[in-house]
């Protein structure tokens, strides 16, 4: 086994101007020294089987036993499992970093039994993009006694329910400083050798207005970690550590060998500018925050070797809102790990796509170029960051048009698959509760199929169940269903968003925190663009009215209904393309409407649903497509609501392919 001490290894690189790298930079490496090349394959599969099933077994004693909604039903958490290098080793979904623990806590003083906790954004090395994400870390031990050390890390992250703040559930919309936004913790020891710190529980606790949640919560991810740290440690002694190692190495090294051949080869060599958009930051008026990337891919002959440089010169400067992420910080590690899954859509099928798993073999294959600091992707402390969503989710996004300008539009169509909607107040006994929900929404369509519908960015995360919220909660489910009309139009179809209804039964107050409710999310390649996010209280009462996708406190009384309908994903290629029989069946299935149907597809229907004689005219329907104008030749398809935020240019420069 090859030592590695992380907390003084070397920079590597030469820093990038403006950019934070020092003194929070790690090198990538290796454990073994032949890079896991003698690792037996069956084992490396065996061990590979492994990592997986803890990682799950972890997240399945942290939904059983945690206890927040948010947590609990909703799944807003991830575990992850990291090497004594601190490389991400499992590659179901992201996770955050432990990067920051092993800066300050060393490695070699590290006992069996402890947990480290932290939540401070600007002290997580880009791991943690807001104060609600509480992170617990856990080292593996193993050896023989007397000269165990540490071999990995159990990590887990979620979104809890309140941490503080200005505002119920610690994302005040409105706010100009992270000192708004909740508590702040650094890298702490949690438990130390198997003792909690009570004292450190005890004010976590009391900065929450949901306390009993919050300690409950914490118990099960630490519990959790813990038993997953016992689990890990059997595999070291069942096989030997360095056995393991070199299977971890190997496991890495495949990925990056697969992500190279498999994924690089489909982009073509030379360099591609894109940028998308956030529409507010809840203190300045809408208007175009930009995010831009310059795509890069260099050739096999590269002196730096064959990568994606992504450059985001030209990112908007940091918002006074709390829309920034800080995801400058140890090079980009984390952003390469959020980034990387939008790539495994250039697999050759979309079998092989789910195969492909995002670890850090990833990081080597990406090199990151920051602006200097104060842009949305690198500000400076204090600017709050809890809606930091509208950046990094965005991003994917962004990367997602910039390698679809590379590859001629063989990629999806955009999404916006998260947003916080919620309720708070007093229920029928007096005693206050707060209702959070993680509403997911259509994903784009892509070049062989439509979007799906419903879909959400976490993965296993899901809208609440009807029957818990109305046995808990002062209002009742009046609706659940798919937003009929919200894919964007096209060949393939976007995926629709969600329709949800909730009458208050007592006075309370609805909070939001969403994006894309002016901008839609893009269709490509002559699709169109979806529709946006719309909350409207007593639709067709006497008090309709509108809300703002950013919302801290807007009061709801007593009987009113609360309509939300969010996104849903651009559409791929010209509507009038797509087959006359798949926009019947969409109607038949109440996805799409008959007037839309007429107007965006061209479809001359006939019959009835209601009779199951619904089809169409085929002569009627040619006719009808035949006296459309001709497709302008549009890449991407922003929306109507772009040009009120962009001077009314239908387009952006960048548009053009």
């Amino acid at each position: 086994m090859i030592p590695v001490d992380i907390s003084t290894a070397p920079l590597t690189g030469a820093p990038h101007t403006g950019s934070r790298r020092a003194p929070t930079q790690f090198p990538f490496g290796s454990l073994t020294a032949d890079a896991g090349a003698s690792a037996a394959p069956v084992l490396v599969e065996i061990v590979k089987g492994y990592l997986a099933s803890v990682e799950m077994e972890v997240e399945t004693a942290i939904a059983r036993t945690s206890r927040s909604p948010m947590i609990r039903d909703a799944h807003d958490f991830r575990a992850g499992i990291h090497d004594r290098l601190l490389r991400k080793l499992t590659g179901r979904s992201y996770s955050a970093l432990v990067h920051p623990v092993a800066r300050d806590f060393p490695i070699e003083q590290m006992r069996e039994g402890d947990v480290f906790f932290h939540n401070d954004v600007y002290r997580s090395e880009g791991g943690i993009g807001h104060l609600p994400d509480l992170c617990v870390t856990v080292p593996v031990f193993a050896g023989p006694e007397g000269e165990r050390q540490v071999v990995a890390f159990v990590q887990a992250f979620g979104h809890h329910d309140d941490i503080g703040g200005a505002v119920p559930g610690s994302m005040p919309s409105h706010a100009t400083s992270v000192f708004e936004e909740g508590l702040m913790v650094p890298p702490i020891r949690l438990w130390d050798a198997g003792v909690p710190n009570r004292a450190a529980l005890s004010i976590m606790t009391r900065n929450s207005r949901m306390p009993e949640s919050l300690a409950a919560d914490l118990d099960a991810e630490c519990s959790a970690c813990l038993m997953g740290a016992r689990r890990l440690g059997e595999l070291f002694d069942r096989y030997g550590v360095d056995t393991v190692e070199s299977c971890f190495d190997a496991i890495i090294d495949r990925t990056t060998t697969t992500y190279r051949r498999e994924i690089l080869a489909k982009i073509p060599v030379g360099s591609w500018v894109w940028e998308d958009y956030a529409e507010h930051d809840g203190v300045d008026e809408p208007q175009l925050h930009t995010q831009r990337i310059t795509l890069t891919r260099t050739a096999a002959d590269d002196p730096d070797g064959e990568r994606l440089v992504l450059d985001f010169d030209g990112t908007s400067p940091q918002a006074k809102g709390p829309i920034n992420h800080c995801g400058d910080y140890s090079d980009g590690v984390f952003l390469k790990k959020w980034l990387a899954p939008i790539l495994r859509n250039l697999a050759d099928t979309p079998e092989r796509m789910a195969e492909f798993d995002v670890n850090e073999g990833i990081v080597p294959l990406i090199e990151m170029r920051f602006p200097p600091p104060g842009t949305l992707l690198t500000p400076v402390f204090p600017a709050p960051t809890n809606a930091r969503t509208f950046v990094i989710l965005r991003l994917l996004g962004v990367l997602a048009g910039v390698v679809a300008k590379a590859v001629d539009g063989r990629m999806p169509a955009d999404q916006e698959t998260i947003r916080y909607t919620g309720v708070y107040g007093e229920d029928h006994d007096g005693r206050p509760y707060l209702m959070r929900e993680v509403l997911g929404g259509g994903s784009g369509g892509r070049y062989y199929a439509d979007g799906e519908d419903t879909i959400h960015v976490v993965p296993d995360s899901r809208n609440l169940p009807t029957e818990f919220t109305e046995a808990r909660f002062p209002f009742r489910v009046e609706a659940l269903s798919l937003a009929m009309d919200s894919g964007g139009a096209g060949k393939f179809r976007g995926g629709l968003g969600y329709e949800k209804q909730i009458r208050m039964l007592k006075d309370a107050h609805f909070m939001s925190i969403a994006d894309r409710s002016i901008l839609a999310c893009w269709g490509v390649k002559g699709g169109l663009a979806g529709r946006p996010f719309q909350v409207t209280i007593d639709p067709g009462g006497p008090h309709e009215r509108e809300v703002d996708a950013l919302a801290d406190s807007e009061p709801v009384r007593a009987g009113e209904v609360i309509r939300i309908r969010t996104t849903g994903g651009g559409g791929w290629g010209n509507p009038l393309e797509r087959d006359p029989e798949l926009v019947v069946r969409d109607v038949v299935w109440r996805k799409v409407s008959p007037e839309a149907a007429l107007a965006d597809y061209g479809v001359v229907l006939t019959g009835s649903p209601e009779d199951d004689s619904l089809s169409y005219d085929a002569d009627a329907t040619a006719a009808a497509r035949a006296s459309r104008p001709a497709p302008a030749g549009a890449f991407f398809d922003r929306g109507p609501g772009y040009a009120r935020l962009a001077g009314g240019a239908a387009a952006a420069e960048v548009d053009r392919v």
